[in-house]
């Protein structure tokens, strides 16, 4: 069948690339290997399956939780809960396995499967890799009592959210807070911890119906958010994408505070607090340059990872790090969570402003963002990006033009059918020409 999982999971347009088929498949072939692996201590073992608020999330979990207790494992359905409320509750309920059917930030037509460890930990490469090779495989199936059975846990989300209120160090009485719910998975879990937490909430797009998830809302479309904080006077924005597992922030003047500031004050606070292990942050090679600069500047060691939350975390646990995020706002904060986890981080965020009784807009300004491009490019062989050699040669030559004022990177998405290309510059001028140029090179030479 060839590779399927991506860089956070498996995805694709629901019913079509990800079908029932395929997702009964991938939950018995899962239960398999892990089972193989040690996972269940050969013990009857459980699973806790949760989705995000698309449609044809309800078809395909259905298909999960038949996969499931078809292979033996006894399953506790979660209904809607963030993605980082499955990892949470996949430790907190002591479950072997876990699985979150989500396309994250994807449009609502999308969706996808992740599977989770015992302890709400992604799956290694190598364990993926097993399960794509055991699809479709003849099996013995368990009979009678040995077949597993499925049950609901009605009291998860609540548990989830006592877990983020535990997490902060001060209350957010008296602030006013906005929050674009994307119409997903957080819709309730982030409004309720902030009013839980003493913070007068705004929520918008926080009505799902299925078809709505990121419909021209959430983290990659920020008008909204923008507007409200400033016609509501609000002391600060958020807003999450459709699982919740990413957080962007707008100030209390309707600008966008962007993944990288918000590692940037999140490090800048575990350091000043100690809490921040030998003074190191893990961040991703899309990081902007003004990133590392302000770390360079307060003492920080910047450790950069291939793009993808999941090697974010992998670097993180290699050397013991506590804190660790991408530039499109997922943020792993170890101390507290195993996953990027957009509630979580919008919470901490807030308690920093109360903490210091500084606004967001003054704890954004610890770095200066250099002026980034991104272009992504449909339609290509998203596989010669990286080998063929009139591109590669397009690409030094704009580094070579850039020297050590900005840079260049192209890579092929691990999420999308599309190859990004991305180009830091002194001016926007300059990196949108470039990476014009540079998309134009793509389109050209890796023509399909």
């Amino acid at each position: 069948m060839g590779r399927i999982f991506g860089t956070d999971g498996v995805r694709g347009l629901a019913n079509r690339d990800l079908t029932a088929e395929l997702a009964v498949d991938l939950s018995v072939a899962a239960a398999h290997v892990l089972g193989e692996a040690g996972a269940f201590a050969d013990q009857r073992p459980t699973a806790v399956v949760a989705r995000d608020t698309r449609a044809s999330g309800e078809f395909l979990e259905a298909a999960v939780v038949a996969g499931l207790a078809s292979a033996g494992v006894d399953v506790h359905r979660l209904g809607v809960v963030p993605t980082p409320g499955a990892a949470y509750l996949t430790a907190f309920l002591e479950a072997d396995m876990g699985v979150m059917i989500s396309a994250s930030h994807n449009p609502m037509p999308d969706n996808g499967i992740k599977f989770l460890a015992r302890g709400g930990v992604k799956l290694d490469d190598a364990i993926e890799a097993a399960i794509e090779q055991r699809l479709e495989e003849p099996w013995d199936r368990p009979t009678g009592a040995d077949v597993g059975r499925v049950g609901d846990s009605h009291a998860g989300l609540g548990a989830y959210v006592r877990h983020l209120l535990d997490t902060l160090p001060t209350r957010l009485d008296g602030m006013r807070v906005v929050l674009d719910c994307a119409n997903g998975a957080t819709h309730e879990a982030a409004p309720d911890a902030f009013a839980r937490a003493g913070a007068e909430v705004i929520a918008i797009h926080a009505e799902p119906d299925g078809l709505n998830i990121n419909e021209r809302c959430g983290s990659t479309h920020l008008d909204d958010l923008r507007r409200v904080v400033v016609e509501r006077r609000a002391d600060v924005g958020f807003a999450f994408d459709g699982d919740a597992d990413r957080c962007l922030a707008v100030d209390q003047f309707g600008e966008v505070v962007d993944g990288d500031q918000i590692l940037a004050i999140l490090a800048l606070r575990d350091k000043r607090e100690g809490l921040l292990v030998e003074d190191t942050v893990v961040a991703t090679v899309m990081s902007n340059v003004g990133f590392s600069r302000a770390m360079d500047a307060a003492g920080i060691t910047v450790l950069r990872t291939a793009v993808g939350d999941r090697y974010v975390l992998e670097e993180m646990r290699a050397g013991g790090y506590t804190l660790g995020g991408e530039q499109s706002g997922h943020v792993i904060m170890g101390r507290h969570a195993t996953t990027g986890d957009g509630t979580l981080t919008a919470l901490q965020l807030a308690a920093e402003m109360a903490t210091t009784g500084r606004t967001m807009s003054e704890l954004a300004s610890v770095m200066q963002r250099l002026p980034q491009v991104l272009v992504n490019v449909g339609g290509v062989d998203r596989a010669g990006a990286a080998s063929h050699e009139v591109l590669l040669a397009e690409v030094a030559a704009a580094e070579e033009k850039l020297g050590d004022s900005g840079r260049v990177l192209l890579r092929p998405s691990g999420t999308e059918p599309v190859v990004r290309v991305m180009v830091e510059a002194p001016t926007a001028d300059q990196a949108q020409e470039i990476a014009d140029h540079l998309a134009g090179v793509v389109r050209t030479t890796l023509a399909l």
